[in-house]
């Protein structure tokens, strides 16, 4: 994927959830969550089309979610991996939410999310939302929102996605 079409896929994830009736049932406003790093520039991305797309200019709280020590696999790391922190300054409960991430591969990622979420409240609703579905699983978890899904049955080969300010473009590779 490049830019246009990372941008083209946001807005086509955008008009998807505007349909999500329960998303929008609530008189709480919509929060949006994504799991640090580049979850969270999708989220502030779908945050923004959403935006101008929903009727009446309602308020979407969004917020960047360390999942580091939620990981399951964070002692059988080779480097150290310090976390950059949680940015949500808004409670969850009863609050319909959009988990945001990258890639959607093993599903661990979005297991110590959910962890992670549940101190910060009990949302009424979750919808996750990911740029990219590899569709290889570990944990019993499935995307309500995918942007594409990419079948590479060789396991060593990575989704790699680079998001500007992060990286220099905007691009999704299989490496």
């Amino acid at each position: 994927m490049d830019s246009s079409a990372i941008a083209f896929t946001l807005n086509s994830l955008a008009h998807s959830i505007l349909a999500d009736k329960p998303l929008f049932s609530s008189t709480l406003p919509l929060a949006i969550v994504g799991i640090r790093s580049r979850g969270e520039l999708l989220a502030q991305r779908l945050a923004a089309s959403l935006s101008k797309i929903l009727p009446g200019n309602p308020t979407l709280d969004i917020g960047a979610l360390d999942i580091t020590m939620y990981r399951d696999d964070l002692a059988s790391r080779h480097s150290i991996t310090i976390p950059r922190g949680t940015d949500m300054n808004f409670r969850l409960d009863d609050r319909p939410l959009l988990l945001v991430d990258d890639v959607l591969d093993t599903g661990r990622s979005v297991r110590a999310a959910l962890d992670a979420l549940v101190d910060f409240g009990r949302p009424s609703i979750i919808r996750l939302v990911v740029l990219i579905d590899r569709t290889r699983r570990e944990f019993p978890v499935a995307a309500d929102y995918i942007g594409l899904t990419v079948n590479a049955p060789d396991p060593s080969q990575k989704v790699i996605v680079h998001l500007i300010p992060t990286d220099s473009e905007d691009a999704v590779y299989l490496q």
